[in-house]
């Protein structure tokens, strides 16, 4: 069995983290996630910026503190059974730090007042923004803080804000990515040297080859996300599953999204996002960062992110999703997943060693 600082970290079997993608809440691929041994983890991104039919479906309407706590509550009843280990994703821009706090406050409300989530909701991970106003309200809670970077020097800075340990995400990932772009098999090592605290790897892994990779890179596990949501449990709509199938390595593209930059399933709508991106805001393709969304940008955006969440027409959608698309052929459960990815890693690693 491989087992890891990761695993150690926060109780989990496998050294795998279920990202919490939005505007889903992956509230039932966390409570999968969690049930297979790894570490399961709500997207909160839906809750911050309003109600999705598919979070009112279960836990109904309300203030994002109170679809926080429910979402939350749901994921511990459905995973009493197995004892799985979970967490939450937090979204910390500038753009979303309002947002954030009910959240964050909905959590640590929640742990410290029901004893079955202060024992199994043990993690919070921070993204897209500067961690250090966290550092108060997340430690002193009693969460195992991981927050996610795009280089070594970010690290640092996390490092010294106190965080528990750290994803290093390469420029591969689906969605958010970084303005100035590093990928994976450099972030990664430069990550692990600079920082003494556990660094996990996200950007295009989807296997057990990848698991050990990250490990020779310097990590103790990895984040995966477009392999997530192509499997069974998958909140995330069959129009984007079935076109994960459909890619190939070179068919994602980065353009400007809500947040920065933002890479997609290469169709129709994200090569004309692209292309006004490329008009209206050239500095992102020269790693330069902007503080505010053309509205042009943000009008194509939510009017082809919309038809995403609806359905209907792939061509007409902006689909979110990495380049490791190009390695993902089947839609199985996430147990069927993680016990698939183990077996390689293991086999993988006695091949190795006979080597």
């Amino acid at each position: 069995m491989v087992r890891t600082k990761l695993c150690e970290l926060v109780g989990i079997k496998h050294p795998i983290i279920q990202a919490g993608m939005g505007p889903y809440s992956t509230n039932n691929l966390a409570i999968a996630s969690a049930n297979a041994g790894i570490l399961g983890i709500i997207s909160t991104s839906g809750a911050q910026m309003g109600v999705l039919p598919e979070i009112a479906s279960y836990v109904g309407e309300g203030t994002p503190y109170e679809i926080t706590q429910r979402m939350i509550r749901r994921v511990a009843e459905n995973t009493r059974e197995s004892k799985g280990i979970f967490g939450m994703n937090v979204m910390v821009s500038a753009e979303m730090k309002e947002f954030a706090k009910p959240v964050v406050q909905a959590a640590v409300d929640m742990k410290q007042e029901d004893p079955e989530v202060a024992d199994r909701m043990r993690v919070v991970i921070t993204t897209a923004g500067d961690p250090r106003p966290w550092a108060d309200t997340i430690k002193t809670a009693g969460f195992k803080w991981i927050h996610a970077v795009p280089s070594a020097y970010h690290a640092k800075r996390c490092e010294n804000a106190g965080v528990d340990a750290i994803i290093a995400q390469g420029q591969e990932a689906g969605a958010h990515v970084a303005w100035e772009p590093v990928h994976t098999v450099v972030l990664l090592p430069a990550v692990a040297s600079a920082v003494g605290i556990p660094v996990i790897g996200t950007g295009g892994f989807c296997d057990g080859a990848g698991l050990v990779a990250a490990l020779a890179l310097g990590a103790c596990g990895v984040q995966m996300g477009t392999r997530f949501i192509a499997t069974q449990e998958s909140e995330f709509a069959q129009l984007l599953k079935d076109a994960i199938l459909r890619r190939d390595e070179r068919e994602t593209i980065v353009a400007r999204g809500f947040v920065g930059p933002f890479r997609y399933l290469k169709n129709q709508a994200s090569l004309d996002l692209t292309q006004i991106t490329v008009q209206r805001t050239p500095g992102l393709f020269l790693g330069q960062a902007d503080d505010t969304l053309d509205p042009e940008i943000g009008a194509k955006e939510m009017e082809s992110f919309g038809k995403f969440i609806e359905g209907g027409n792939e061509d007409d959608a902006l689909l979110p999703g990495g380049e490791v698309a190009g390695r993902i052929s089947d839609i199985p459960t996430v147990a069927e997943l993680v016990k698939e990815i183990m077996r390689q890693a293991e086999e993988r690693l006695n091949s190795l060693r006979n080597f």
